[in-house]
């Protein structure tokens, strides 16, 4: 049920929200329902088609259903169009997606596409296609399908569509004194990025990359950092901003190497080249998630015990 917050928000008038499946089949339709209630109760006028609980093999629909989807969601009246799920299936899409069209919707009508996971892969396309601006956020099953959702991913998620996002802090214990740059901010899912190197699909930027995974050990973890710095991604940043990186298993076999090791492994690679490595960014396959435009230029800088990122032009 709606948070007595959430009732009290209810009256507030947000727009049409289109939910979409564009990778993976959405394995609990009561977590869809739970969803559509909790944005409705945040003012949201929600719609889902019938392809959103579609089903071929892991897949939610067809990619010609999954494909058209996505355009229909681009033509639509939808002010905010979000991910129901990620999963697999964007990486087969993107030779024939039209992009023109959703970034038209995005850039003209000021339509909102947010989510994670494997939505980064459209993400980065559209970014590197158009340079449109989309947003890394919540999803309909993964966040707003809980029970009773995560307060920051809600009110992150709301200032986003609202308009008014302009900036997000971080207690960050490992930022360097005097940390301060400037850059597009870009990233996503860790697998997704570096599975798209040496395509047309992966932008070419030199900003604030942030990165995130669920499911991959460290030694898999480290093996991706290091795909993107031999293809010289990592090094051209002026900073690295890791957010979490859950859901895995160490063994016995590891004896002592772990995440902090695969981090420590990746500072000691790029610190020649003046990028720091910073932890600690709410982002991921968590509970508690930012919501970051992805392909805004961004100020980033540490105060105190924190880090701050400053979106001037990230309003809707």
């Amino acid at each position: 049920m709606p948070t007595t917050k959430s009732l009290a928000e209810q009256q507030v008038k947000r727009g049409l929200l289109r939910l979409v499946s564009p990778a993976g089949a959405v394995q609990d339709e009561q977590r869809i329902e739970t969803a559509k209630a909790h944005l409705r109760a945040l003012g949201f006028r929600v719609q889902a088609g019938t392809q959103v609980l579609a089903r071929q093999q892991r897949f939610a629909g067809s990619d010609a259903q999954r494909l058209r989807a996505l355009h229909d969601a681009a033509r639509s009246k939808a002010d905010v169009v979000m991910m129901t799920r990620g999963g697999y299936g964007l990486s087969r899409l993107l030779p024939v997606i039209d992009y023109d069209l959703l970034a038209g919707a995005i850039e003209t009508r000021k339509q909102m596409w947010v989510g994670h996971s494997d939505f980064t892969a459209l993400q980065l396309a559209l970014l590197a296609r158009n340079g449109a601006v989309t947003f890394s956020g919540p999803m309909a099953s993964y966040d707003f399908g809980e029970k009773n959702p995560d307060d920051i991913m809600r009110d992150s998620f709301i200032d986003a569509a609202d308009g008014t996002l302009e900036a997000v802090g971080f207690a960050c214990d490992d930022a360097p004194r005097g940390f301060e740059v400037e850059g597009i901010l870009w990233g996503g899912n860790l697998a997704l990025v570096a599975s798209l190197v040496g395509t047309p699909y992966l932008p070419s930027v030199g900003g604030v990359l942030f990165l995130e995974d669920v499911n991959e050990h460290p030694y898999s973890i480290e093996r991706m950092f290091s795909q993107l710095l031999h293809a010289g991604v990592l090094p051209r940043q002026k900073a690295v901003l890791l957010g979490h990186f859950t859901a895995y298993r160490l063994s016995a076999h590891d004896a002592g190497y772990d995440l902090d090791a695969a981090v420590n492994w990746l500072r000691s690679q790029l610190k020649p080249h003046g990028v720091p490595v910073l932890t600690g960014l709410p982002f991921g396959h968590v509970r508690t998630k930012l919501t970051l435009p992805h392909g805004v230029r961004t100020h980033a800088l540490r105060d105190g015990g924190e880090v701050f990122l400053f979106f001037p032009h990230a309003g809707r």
